[in-house]
């Protein structure tokens, strides 16, 4: 479908926002009462504002090159609230470009009954009963985490997050501070919602949830239930314990039934990248971890490409932000170079990434080297995949190979594509995906090829991590189109 150029491009940008304007009711009533979650191509639409729902559409136009606008969507987006649908996940845009194209006279009512006939009348929920969720630990991940958790609420039938566990701070206000930075964050940006402080009760409402914060040393001091949690999934997001009898302690607390560590296990415990191995999550894991951010980033594109083109070796290359596990000026530190000022300096560090791969590709094993940079900013990193293909190929095959793996594959959730030539570090600040791939920074010579993936090392890990907080407990969402 080609459109033809407006007369008046301010009218049509108007009348797009218009459109755009009437989705967010109707997204937001189908989220809330239904626990619905519309997508444009893989981005959730739920409590977007209007611009940003304009920019998903202008995405997928970028991308697609086609001519997917408002126009096309709201109709579509109509038709689906007037059916009786059940919990499901829907991508809007996708239904939409598909009636664009095979559409062929049918009414927008039929072709979108029929797309999503299997969810008419359904009453299943992902969940037989709400999970309870804690965080322990509430540092950089957990505050992500909790706010994803929130976000994803939805009509509370899914995760809830009950409780946060931390250490009592020094300061007389301390829960105060705790909603404080949840509130506000420098490289995040605000809250999306309202958060209350009882300090009678020690509690956090935030948009309506009520999330107890308890003070503990050590897991051994927390009972759960007294607190009315039950069978809760514990996010270890201190990394203090990393081996199966450390993270144990967890589950001797009563109220507790599994654990999931923010960052990679030792020992036997399953690393998991969401996507990629997770299908190796089962109902008797009681501990888990969800690996590495870098792990994260890298694995989807490095299963992708050997899908495709084999992997003989390589080396990843991490240029990584700055984490609080450096100096913010020169000082002692056990390990080598991280002493050294984090916002003064580049500095060369060692990575387990590489090697970690292989605990969700075996294949890969032996195959990569890697290392890494610290680099002076506090968000975004890149990893470098200099790869030796097993076949040749060219950098627009690769590329476009790339780009039908992000919108159409399985990985879609965890690889975002740009042809962008002026993108930088900040402008993926806040991506959901374990990485995007940049397209416009490919090198192919042959069989050698030079990739180029940027990762949100923060938001985008919280991401998989509660994909995989989603795996362990159970939810199952039917998605549509199929």
């Amino acid at each position: 479908m080609i459109r033809p150029k407006p007369d008046d491009y301010f009218k049509d940008w108007k009348e797009r926002e218009a459109l755009a304007e009437a989705m967010i009711p109707v997204i937001g009533k189908l989220n809330r009462e239904r626990n619905i979650n519309m997508y444009m191509y893989g981005r959730n639409m739920v409590n977007r504002s209007v611009i940003e729902l304009m920019k998903s559409h202008r995405r997928v136009r970028q991308i697609e090159e086609n001519e997917l606008s408002e126009f096309e969507t709201f109709p579509v987006l109509t038709e689906l609230a007037k059916l009786d649908l059940g919990p499901a996940h829907i991508d809007l845009g996708k239904i939409a470009v598909k009636f664009m194209k095979e559409g062929n006279g049918t009414s927008v009512a039929e072709f979108v009954r029929a797309q999503v006939a299997d969810a008419i009348g359904s009453t299943d929920k992902p969940l037989p009963v709400p999970q309870d969720v804690v965080l322990y630990g509430f540092g950089r991940i957990g505050r992500l985490v909790a706010r994803l958790l929130v976000e994803k609420a939805g009509s509370g039938d899914v995760l809830r997050l009950r409780a946060i566990v931390v250490r009592k701070g020094k300061a007389e206000d301390d829960l105060v501070k705790r909603a404080s930075l949840l509130r506000r964050d420098s490289v995040h940006g605000t809250f999306r919602g309202t958060i209350r402080v009882d300090e009678e009760t020690n509690t956090l409402i935030v948009n309506g949830n009520e999330i107890k914060v308890i003070y503990a040393n050590s897991p051994a001091e927390v009972d759960y239930t007294h607190y009315g949690i039950k069978d809760a999934l514990i996010v270890d997001n201190t990394g203090v314990w990393r081996d199966e009898e450390g993270l144990g302690q967890h589950l001797q607390c009563p109220g507790a039934a599994k654990v999931i560590l923010t960052a990679p296990g030792k020992g036997d415990i399953k690393n998991i990248v969401y996507g990629i191995n997770s299908n190796e999550i089962s109902t008797e894991d009681r501990i888990l971890s969800a690996a590495s951010c870098t792990t994260n980033a890298i694995t989807p594109v490095l299963k992708a490409i050997m899908d495709e083109y084999g992997v003989k070796h390589g080396h990843v290359e991490t240029v990584h932000a700055y984490t609080n596990d450096q100096n913010l000026i020169d000082n002692y530190h056990k390990g080598e170079r991280r002493g050294r000022s984090a916002a003064l300096n580049m500095v060369i560090t060692e990575t387990g990434a590489a090697k970690a791969v292989a605990k969700a590709l075996p294949e890969l094993k032996g195959k990569l080297t890697g290392n890494a940079i610290r680099v002076p900013i506090p968000n975004v990193s890149m990893a470098i995949l200099n790869l030796q293909l097993e076949k040749e190929t060219t950098v627009e095959e690769l590329n476009n190979y790339m780009r039908n793996t992000a919108l159409y594959s399985s990985l879609q959730q965890q690889i975002d594509f740009t042809n962008s030539p002026e993108v930088v570090s900040t402008d993926f600040v806040g991506s959901r995906y374990a990485c995007v791939f940049d397209s416009k920074a490919t090198i192919v010579d042959g069989s050698s090829a030079v990739l180029y993936c940027w990762y949100d090392n923060e938001f985008g890990y919280s991401c998989q991590v509660v994909r995989c907080l989603e795996d362990m407990c159970g939810v199952k969402y039917p998605i549509f189109p199929k």
